[in-house]
C-alpha cells in the first residue's frame, strides 16, 4: 500500500496540479520551512464565500510540493469554515504515509500557508521558533 502512495506523490511532484499564479487573487499568502528551504505561495480566489480557483507556486523537496498539489485539489469549492477545519491528520490521510518530524513540517507547510492566508495563523501550536 505504502508503494501506491509513494506513486501518487511522485506523480503529484512530477506533474503538479494547478501550479502557478492566480492574477487578481482574493487571498494570497507565502511562507517558507527554515529547516530545509521549502517555500510555498497560494493564491485563492473565493466566490459566495468558497474556493472558486486556487494556484500556488513554490520551490522544496518532492513532499512538500507534492502537500501543495494534493491540497489544491482538495480544497476547490470549499469554504472558508471548511479551510479552517483542515489540520494535520487531513494531509498525512491525504498522503497516506508515516512521516518523521522532518518531512512532517515539508508535508504541513501548504497547510499552514492556507491556514495563515485565510484566516491569519502565524504557526502551529507548539513549533519552536516560529
Amino acid at each position: 500500500m505504502d508503494d501506491l502512495y509513494r506513486e501518487l506523490i511522485l506523480d503529484h511532484y512530477r506533474n503538479p496540479r494547478n501550479k502557478g499564479r492566480l492574477g487578481e487573487a482574493d487571498i494570497s499568502h507565502e511562507d517558507d520551512n527554515p529547516l530545509c528551504g521549502d517555500h510555498i505561495r497560494l493564491d485563492l480566489k473565493l466566490e459566495d464565500n468558497r474556493v472558486r480557483d486556487v494556484g500556488w507556486e513554490g520551490e522544496g523537496c518532492a513532499i512538500s510540493m507534492a502537500s501543495a498539489s494534493i491540497l489544491s485539489e482538495r480544497i476547490k469549492g470549499k469554504s472558508l469554515e471548511e479551510l479552517g477545519r483542515l489540520g494535520q491528520e487531513d494531509i498525512l490521510e491525504m498522503l497516506g504515509i508515516e512521516l518523521g518530524p522532518v518531512r512532517l513540517k515539508c508535508a504541513l507547510l501548504p497547510l499552514k500557508v492556507l491556514q495563515a492566508g485565510a484566516h491569519g495563523l502565524a504557526g502551529w501550536p507548539g513549533d519552536e521558533g516560529e
